[in-house]
C-alpha cells in the first residue's frame, strides 16, 4: 500500500510520512539498526537482524505493492527518523481480519508527535485495506508507549510476564493491546 501524507509536529517542524520505497533501504535498514540498539523496548537486537541491504530493499518494494501491508517512514529534515508497520495475523479466514503493529523512532526524535502521527498513519492505513482489529505487544515498563497507544483507543487484553528475555535486565513484561477499526 502507497501512503503519504504531511504533518507538523509539536516542535513546528515539518514531518512527512510516506511509504516507504526500495531505494529507502540502507537508510531504513540503518535507522532499524540503530533505534534498536537504543532502547530495550523493541522485540531484536541488532545483531539479530537477518536482512541484509538486497533482502531489505525487496521487502520494502513488496510492501509498497501489497494490498495488506505497509512500511511507513518519517521524514524530518530530508532523514528518515522512525519506521512503523501494518503486517497481517494471517490469511486464513478466521483471523485476516486481523493485523500487527510496529513501530521504532530514533531517541533524539522521541516526544516530538512522531509516534503519533506514525500510528495514526497505519491506523488509517489498516482501514483503508480492510482490517477489523489492530494489535500490538508492548513491554509493560514503557509508560509512553502504553499511554500513547491507550489516547488512541487501544486496550490491554493480556499480559505476558515471560515475553522477552532481555540481554539487559532479564525478563520483560508485555502488554497485550487491541483497537477494534
Amino acid at each position: 500500500m502507497r501512503y503519504r501524507r504531511d504533518v507538523v509536529l509539536k516542535d513546528g517542524n515539518a514531518c512527512l510520512l510516506r511509504s516507504a520505497e526500495a531505494s529507502d533501504a540502507r537508510e531504513c535498514f540503518d535507522v532499524f539498526q540503530v533505534a534498536h540498539a537504543e532502547t530495550d523496548y523493541l522485540l531484536t537486537y541488532p545483531d539479530e537482524n537477518s536482512l541484509d541491504e538486497g533482502r531489505f530493499a525487496d521487502e520494502l518494494a513488496g510492501r509498497a505493492e501489497s494490498p495488506r501491508c505497509v512500511e511507513v517512514c518519517a521524514v524530518v529534515g530530508g532523514k528518515i527518523v522512525g519506521t512503523a508497520s501494518v503486517d497481517p495475523i494471517g490469511r486464513r479466514f478466521k483471523n485476516r481480519h486481523r493485523c500487527e503493529l510496529g513501530i521504532s523512532i530514533l531517541c533524539a526524535y522521541w516526544g516530538r508527535g512522531i509516534g503519533r502521527a506514525l500510528m495514526e498513519a497505519c491506523l488509517e492505513c489498516a482501514r483503508q485495506m480492510g482490517y477489523g482489529q489492530a494489535e500490538l505487544e508492548v513491554v509493560a515498563d514503557n509508560a509512553r508507549a502504553i499511554g500513547l497507544y491507550r489516547s488512541l483507543g487501544f486496550v490491554e487484553f493480556g499480559r505476558n510476564p515471560l515475553a522477552f528475555r532481555s540481554r539487559m535486565s532479564g525478563w520483560q513484561e508485555v502488554v497485550l493491546m487491541r483497537l477494534e477499526l
